[in-house]
């Protein structure tokens, strides 16, 4: 095929400002026909596909990005590993920082970029010393069970405490470009103190239930001190190139309805007043695994994401959420270890219940370590390929069979 060029140049298109100050701001299209060749569609973003996506904007196809997209399950990672044994060195480098969160953009170009870091890269600066050893995970080395050790509980300064996160999301920004948005991550309050009062991962949260519902106001006070730094810390990522940011509350679930009210949901509702005081329009995803029981509960938090795990159907799910609320999900993991086929269907299915409004493509929960690499790359192949009915709530008929 021989080389054309298009006679559509970026000064012809409508000027645009960046998200999010011009709400008016569009994805422009240009199609080059040469013969009976079309080329791939070149799309000229003001905004990056999920920021349009989040707010409602008209899209082509729903946005794509895997939770832990970058890590074990990556034969370029394993090297790192190899080099870099230990998990606080790989994910406090800003080099290492940003070249394991550039991996699988340079492989499969989600249309979001996750910082590699971890939800307890604050507690240090919080005067919480912890390390995250392979084969055991988290390991709060002095683990909090009094008043008193709440007391020594210093106020986060991310400036101080782990300005290499600022300066890889800054970094971040630049490598990608405005091709996909750049995306932080924090820890909500009650997952970070399950950490911080267990003394690392727990099978029954016995210890902070016990604080719970025998000194709920060491708890409290506890819950307090992290959801003030948790909310300096997103505003952190967001002016050093967060574009979004994720808050994960993997242990909330543990937690009955009346207890999620108590010790959760005020936390993280206070985090994004917090944040949406000084940063209205950054767009905040909710993630809780295992949240079907919570799932009403989950959108008082004022988050303008609510990320679903794959035990809740994506129907039933946009039913209960309502329309205001973008979603986030929510295909089963395992069903990276299917064929192709099945992945396919696996994710037309859930695009189709989703609608083509305010969603983002993603899986249910993060990678499973050993899910084969190529199809991930399969995933994301098929999930860019997609495009909705201009006129319908649908996917194209010849895409979605």
């Amino acid at each position: 095929m021989g080389s054309f060029s298009c006679p559509l140049s970026l000064s012809s298109l409508p000027k645009t400002a960046g998200f999010p100050s011009c709400p008016s701001s569009r994805i422009h299209f240009v199609r080059c026909i040469a013969g009976e060749v079309v080329a791939e569609p070149s799309i000229i973003r003001a905004v990056p596909l999920l920021l349009n996506a989040v707010r409602g904007e008209k899209v082509e196809r729903p946005p794509v990005w895997l939770m832990r997209q970058a890590g074990r399950y990556m034969k370029s990672y394993q090297k790192i590993c190899e080099r870099y044994p230990s998990f606080r060195e790989r994910s406090e480098n800003v080099d290492l920082v940003v070249e394991i969160s550039l991996q699988p953009w340079k492989v499969f170009k989600p249309d979001g970029v996750i910082l590699f870091s971890d939800i307890l890269t604050p507690l240090s600066g919080m005067k919480i010393p912890f390390d995250i050893l392979k084969g055991k995970g988290p390991v709060i080395h002095d683990p909090i069970r009094t008043a008193s050790d709440v007391d020594q509980v210093t106020e986060f300064v991310p400036e101080e405490s782990v300005p290499y996160v600022g300066k890889s999301l800054t970094i971040l920004r630049e490598e990608v470009k405005g091709e996909a948005a750049v995306l932080g991550f924090v820890g909500a309050p009650f997952t970070l103190a399950s950490y911080v009062v267990e003394g690392g991962s727990s099978k029954h949260f016995s210890k902070i239930k016990s604080m719970a519902f025998s000194q709920p106001n060491v708890l409290h006070a506890l819950l307090q001190k992290l959801a003030y730094s948790m909310s300096t810390y997103i505003k952190y990522q967001a002016d050093n190139g967060a574009q979004a940011v994720q808050i994960f509350d993997s242990w909330a679930t543990e937690l009955s309805p009346v207890d999620f009210e108590e010790f959760s949901l005020p936390y993280i509702k206070q985090i994004v007043d917090s944040v949406k005081k000084t940063h209205p329009h950054l767009p905040l995803i909710l993630y809780a695994s295992g949240s079907s029981g919570l799932l009403e509960r989950l959108c008082l938090t004022g988050v303008d994401v609510v990320s679903l795990d794959w035990t809740v159907d994506m129907a039933e799910g946009r039913r209960r959420l309502g329309s205001d609320v973008a979603v986030q999900g929510n295909v089963d993991p395992g069903a990276l270890f299917g064929s192709k086929e099945f992945i396919t269907k696996r994710i037309h299915d859930t695009v189709r219940k989703a609608g083509r409004d305010k969603h983002i493509l993603n899986l249910g929960h993060g990678i499973v370590v050993g899910t084969p690499e190529e199809n991930v790359a399969h995933f994301f192949e098929v999930a860019k390929n997609l495009r909705y009915d201009g006129n319908r709530s649908s996917l194209l008929d010849d895409l979605s069979t």
